[in-house]
């Protein structure tokens, strides 16, 4: 087959055409692309192409003529090029011959250049609508109805991989327009933080409902079209089957495991159990795990990625504010020993984050405050207009504003990649990554007061610990003061922990001190704290006497 000439640009170029860009419809024959297509342009102001018209028009023969001529391989080939010409030039409708879609690298054409839409139709109502039409060579080989069916078996799965998806029955034609219309007006782009590291690259996508559209975004990124997925009992409640109708609707296999909610569920028997059950079901080295769940499954699903058959893909899908912004960036795994919080993981990556913000509401404003200290810190660390941003958009956040909600994920995982961008794996001989762990020397021991039981979340000891490690800051002379007060100005307008006082109980500074010992960052004998010069100029230090912390853990209300 010849190589294809440019098919005719598109003409409209006013500013309320070009708003929409490319708008690309597939599905299968009969779904009505041709004619809800044009109607639709209408509405828009947009052009309408045809792309089967355009390669009729370049090869000059028919499409039948050019699948008896030089056969189905060589039609793909020039339509791929003539729909990527046409993804060159102006805002437009196009309308794409059933199988274009299908075409991997057509697919990922569209995918870069528009926004595709799937017209979703019923199997009877094909059937009525191509019944007797000639030109269709996928059509003359037998029986309508089972020929499409089959094709509807086999393309479903790919079509659903678009952007959107309108169901189109035996409505009007401008109904169906209307529909288009309506989705495009509610359709928003997915947020995106890149994360680039040496040797792997990943996105952070962050937007409304990306559960229900999970499928959508996984099937073109993973190795194969099976995965596990580890979730616990809270989660599979609220969002599990959401998210297996969308690998589903993409033809992705996927099995369920449920653990049980909390911190136990990071231990090393329940590790063991869910990697022998995993086995058990059927496990390959190009199986996906998928993590759906807050921070204790988001660490436990990675670990088990890490180590079942050596390392699988793993994708990350955190429903809590706080696995947002936090454990879901950066690659930590880890489990809990008896000898503290984390103290054995790797790390390992995943291949994708979905941040689906549409989550959060199901959350409640405890949860919220868990994850916003996280925000906070990350504001502290090396951002001080994050920190300024929160103090004006906090209580939006804590009162669960989506808009809010979105913005400050975005922004956190932003900062936490561009830390974990510079060091990894936490190698930095000094000030890299290890940053991160403003507060959480003082919030994990906490923690482990609590035994993990549940009255003190990660995050509300984090909200404490941040207090603490600018109260230590203080005491050593590097930080001033005002930066302290200003901090807990802040945390206390919204409720949150800012000190020892928010506690039910005096706690003893020696046993916090003891446990801080056992803590994974301690490196000969002595502790390393993340400690600051001011808001946004966080330092990490091993030469802090630790009778200088007690003093400070004394003078914030606890007994000696």
């Amino acid at each position: 087959m010849t190589d294809l000439p440019d098919p005719v640009p598109g003409s409209v170029s006013s500013l309320t055409a070009s708003s929409h860009g490319i708008i690309v419809l597939v599905g299968l024959m009969g779904a009505g692309k041709t004619t809800i297509g044009r109607r639709l342009a209408s509405r828009l102001g947009l052009d309408f192409v045809d792309a089967d018209h355009e390669i009729e028009r370049a090869a000059g023969c028919t499409i039948a003529e050019i699948f008896a001529r030089h056969g189905e391989p060589a039609f793909r080939d020039g339509e791929r090029r003539v729909i990527q010409r046409l993804l060159q030039g102006a805002p437009k409708v196009l309308a794409t011959g059933g199988g274009a879609f299908i075409d991997a690298q057509t697919r990922g054409l569209v995918k870069k250049h528009a926004r595709s839409i799937w017209l979703r139709c019923p199997l009877p109502i094909l059937v009525k609508r191509v019944s007797g039409r000639t030109g269709r060579p996928l059509l003359d080989k037998g029986n309508v109805e089972t020929t499409l069916a089959t094709l509807q078996a086999q393309r479903h799965p790919i079509y659903a991989e678009a952007d959107i998806i309108v169901d189109c029955g035996d409505d009007s034609v401008d109904h169906g327009a209307q529909r288009i219309i309506e989705a495009l007006d509610s359709y928003a782009h997915p947020l995106k933080v890149p994360v680039t590291l040496e040797s792997h690259h990943y996105e952070v996508l962050i937007g409304s409902d990306l559960i229900s559209r999970a499928g959508a975004y996984l099937a073109p990124i993973l190795p194969q079209k099976r995965a596990v997925v580890v979730t616990d009992e809270n989660v599979a409640v609220l969002h599990l089957p959401r998210l297996m109708a969308a690998l589903a609707e993409t033809g992705i296999e996927a099995k369920s495991f449920v653990v049980p909610v909390g911190e136990e569920s990071k231990s090393l028997t329940r590790y063991a159990h869910l990697i022998n059950d995993i086995l058990d079901h059927g496990m390959e080295r190009r199986t996906t795990v998928i993590g759906l769940g807050g921070g204790v499954v988001g660490d436990l699903s990675g670990f088990v990625a890490s180590s079942i058959l050596r390392g699988v893909p793993f994708v990350q899908i955190p429903t809590t504010l706080l696995s947002q912004v936090d454990s879901s960036v950066g690659g930590k795994t880890g489990l809990n020993a008896r000898a503290g919080k984390n103290l054995v993981g790797a790390f390992y990556q995943p291949q994708i984050v979905l941040a689906d913000s549409s989550a959060l509401a199901t959350l409640s404003r405890r949860e919220r405050v868990a994850g916003y200290a996280e925000i906070v810190k990350a504001g502290l660390i090396a951002d001080p207009e994050l920190f300024a941003w929160c103090e004006t958009h906090g209580a939006d956040i804590l009162d669960g504003d989506p808009a809010a909600l979105a913005e400050a994920v975005q922004r956190a995982c932003g900062f936490k990649a561009r830390v974990v961008m510079e060091d990894e794996k936490e190698t930095a001989a000094q000030d890299g990554r290890a940053l991160l762990n403003l507060g959480h020397s003082f919030g994990h021991a906490l923690e482990a007061h609590y035994k993990y039981d549940g009255r003190l979340l990660h995050g509300e000891g984090v909200s404490i610990g941040l207090h603490l490690a600018v109260a230590l800051s203080v005491a050593l002379g590097h930080c001033p003061e005002s930066d302290m007060q200003r901090l807990d100005a802040h945390l206390r307008s919204l409720g949150m922990p800012a000190g020892l006082d928010w506690l039910d109980e005096t706690l003893s500074a020696e046993e916090l001190i003891a446990s801080m010992a056992r803590d994974k960052k301690v490196q000969d004998g002595r502790l390393s704290f993340v400690l600051m010069r001011g808001i946004g100029k966080a330092f990490t230090s091993r030469d802090v006497e630790m009778d200088t912390v007690r003093d400070v853990l004394v003078q914030a209300g606890c007994r000696e």
